[in-house]
């Protein structure tokens, strides 16, 4: 571990390599060279619109018409009852 040590504190004192000197300057100026894409976000919007208008419009369709039915465990014949539900109707 003393060695580990050693080789620690003799990195802390060396001098940063030059290469890192300019590296922030070399980065940005790549950034800067890259061409902007503006369109992306442009597509996504219109994704999500048209999936928020299927959401609204299959939400307002009417669904069939179902009576209720009770599902009290006491009262006549319940339709999740097994036989019910092989045979069709209670």
């Amino acid at each position: 571990m003393d060695d580990l040590n050693k080789a620690l504190a003799r990195l802390a004192g060396a001098p940063a390599p030059a290469a890192l000197e300019s590296i922030e300057d070399r980065i940005l100026a790549r950034i800067g060279s890259r061409p902007a894409v503006r369109g992306a976000g442009l597509g996504i919007g219109v994704i999500t619109a048209a999936a928020l208008g299927i959401g609204i419009v299959g939400a307002e369709l009417p669904a069939t018409a179902s009576p209720a039915v009770s599902l009290a465990p006491l009262g006549g014949a319940s339709p999740l009852a097994p036989s019910a539900l092989l045979i069709g109707e209670p």
